[in-house]
């Protein structure tokens, strides 16, 4: 599980340690709020911090209420709000308005709620946390419209909030290629799960992708003992149909958000004919990004692989 989505976990542990710890969530915005609604940030006892609410406008003000929230072990409701000619003396420098749940872990969040959302989490399992202020809080597993649509926010009531926990954004690449010495460190710090598949021993030297996980299986056999779900984007880099072409196939029976392979326009074509004596169907062959990436004059492996990122947040965010 990637580094920068691990809040949950890190409130759990904090816990356990006997620290103390609680949850805070935004569940509404208006306005220029800097973070979505189900953004969450976690603080323990001494007041250390993971994840955020408001990219750093309003953090040290609900750190001090966490704390005190830990103290009293009961749940607050914070909100911030200004206009853009008193921002500045708030802490929301862009304006707009947030309103933030705390909730304390143990005294109002159950221990056993908090395991089973970790576990659900680690098994890749979607599910949805659904709170209100005073009520109890429970795990379900979601409406598929609210999941498939990864918005949090109220019930019609007003008074019931619903957290939606998505897996983890994934990315698989297939090909350990110069482009993919760049796109798995930014596909990092965006928040994906990057992990490799190439069974070349040169372009999968460990030195070339120090700390990252490298399966040297062929790529069918890869994909196949991984899964491939809808949180999952491939990206495919070796130019070379044996490696490309099983686990092309295997992505376009899946629900993959996402598919890229890298080539000229000349490659691409060639792709789709074999794509189509393969017996696929012209509207799936259309889910191929190919060439890869946004026409955005990208040249340099560094910067196809910006271009490659920038497709893949299209793709995830607009459905384009």
């Amino acid at each position: 599980m990637s580094g920068f989505d691990d809040i949950v976990e890190t409130a759990l542990a904090w816990h356990r340690t006997g620290e103390g710890a609680a949850l805070a969530t935004v569940v509404q915005t208006w306005g220029s709020a800097p973070r979505r609604v189900g953004s969450q940030l976690a603080i323990n006892g001494r007041g250390q911090m993971s994840g955020s609410v408001s990219g750093g406008c309003v953090e040290g003000a609900v750190v001090v209420e966490a704390i005190e929230a830990i103290q009293c072990g009961e749940a607050r409701m914070l909100e911030y709000g200004v206009s853009d000619g008193d921002a500045f003396a708030v802490g929301l420098a862009c304006g707009g308005t947030i309103r933030v749940l705390v909730e304390p872990v143990g005294a109002v969040i159950p221990v056993a709620i908090l395991e089973d959302l970790c576990a659900r989490r680690a098994a890749r399992e979607a599910c949805v946390y659904v709170t209100s202020l005073g009520g109890a809080p429970r795990l379900e597993a979601g409406d598929p419209a609210r999941l498939r649509a990864d918005r949090s926010g109220f019930d019609a009531d007003g008074e019931t909030f619903h957290c939606v926990f998505n897996p983890p954004l994934r990315l698989i690449i297939v090909g350990a290629v110069h482009i993919a010495q760049a796109l798995v460190p930014m596909a990092r710090v965006v928040g994906y799960d990057p992990l490799l598949i190439d069974p070349r021993a040169g372009f999968a030297a460990p030195e070339r992708f120090v700390g990252e996980e490298i399966l040297d299986d062929w790529p069918d056999e890869a994909v196949a003992s991984l899964g491939l779900d809808a949180r999952t984007a491939l990206v495919l880099l070796t130019h070379d149909p044996k490696l490309d072409d099983p686990a092309l196939l295997a992505a376009l029976a899946s629900d993959v958000f996402y598919i890229g392979a890298l080539g000229s326009t000349r490659t691409h074509a060639k792709r789709v004919e074999r794509m189509e004596a393969a017996g696929i169907s012209a509207e799936d062959i259309a889910r191929i990004h190919g060439p890869i990436g946004l026409d955005i004059g990208a040249a340099g492996p560094s910067e196809i692989a910006l271009s490659i990122l920038a497709e893949m947040t299209q793709r995830l965010r607009m459905g384009a």
